[in-house]
């Protein structure tokens, strides 16, 4: 079976549940695959959003209701914990809305809303919204890369595409990483 074919059979799946558990990797790809016109670009958008925003009503619910189980127990032993939960103190809705874009905090904050009184009506609206605009972004920015690289080395093999665009975002969340570390480090 070629990657083609796999991911024609099983992209959607691998988008959605790579959107629940990673994140903007796998809506990226999507966008990239989609570019490739492997999957529609509607379809790989959506595979997206339903998974954000089902991994986060997921850990959400954990949170609310599992606090016991010994995965959330060792999330909320993290170090961002303490950030997220002054954050959601101070802006509640602008954090439930943007939590997903800031670097280090996106599966510890859904943990964090489920632990503290918010309305679990007001969190599934919110994070729909959020969800929404963080999947369109994403599988966007993946098109427009892809677009990109094929205007500038030619039409690719897709395993190649794939892996500058696997590259791409590794830098991006490398540079983020370092961007987040120099910040810390002129706090202290």
């Amino acid at each position: 079976m070629s990657i083609e074919q796999l991911i024609e059979n099983y992209g959607l799946l691998a988008i959605f549940l790579g959107a629940a558990f990673e994140g903007e990797t796998a809506a990226f790809l999507g966008g990239v695959i989609s570019h490739r016109e492997l999957l529609s670009y509607w379809s790989a958008s959506i595979a997206a959003v339903a998974g954000s925003f089902v991994g986060d009503q997921f850990w959400f619910f954990a949170g609310r209701y599992a606090a016991q189980w010994a995965p959330v127990r060792r999330l909320m032993e993290r170090p961002a914990l303490a950030r997220a939960t002054r954050l959601l103190e101070k802006y509640q809705t602008g954090f439930i809305l943007a939590f997903r874009f800031l670097v280090g905090l996106r599966t510890i904050s859904p943990i964090v809303i489920g632990t503290t009184r918010i309305a679990t009506g007001k969190f599934v609206l919110l994070n729909a919204v959020a969800a929404l605009v963080w999947g369109q972004l994403f599988t966007a920015l993946g098109y427009i890369f892809g677009r990109g690289i094929q205007q500038m080395l030619g039409h690719l093999p897709l395993h190649r595409h794939l892996l500058i665009a696997v590259g791409a975002a590794a830098a991006v969340a490398g540079a983020a990483l370092v961007f987040r570390r120099m910040k810390r480090k002129r706090r202290a």
